[in-house]
């Protein structure tokens, strides 16, 4: 799933590709604004992004379901 985090006063943004859910993310983001700490998101190749909660201005939770490519059933 890709997201896209939105840090207040950066004009880009963050991108991040992760096999957690949506309903993860949005649990980690909960956790992270509640305490004032840090989001950690962890990428498919296991690195990691730490954003302070802060600083998040929104987050775009995209498809968890991948589309498929190729010439497959129409």
């Amino acid at each position: 799933m890709e997201i896209k985090v939105g840090i207040k006063h950066v004009t880009r943004e963050i991108v991040v590709d992760t096999s957690a859910s949506a309903d993860d993310v949005a649990q980690a983001f909960s956790k992270a604004l509640e305490s004032e700490g840090l989001l950690t998101l962890t990428d498919t190749h296991g690195r990691k992004v730490l954003i302070p909660a802060g600083s998040v201005g929104y987050l775009d939770l995209g498809e968890e379901n991948a589309r498929t490519v190729g010439f497959g059933g129409i």
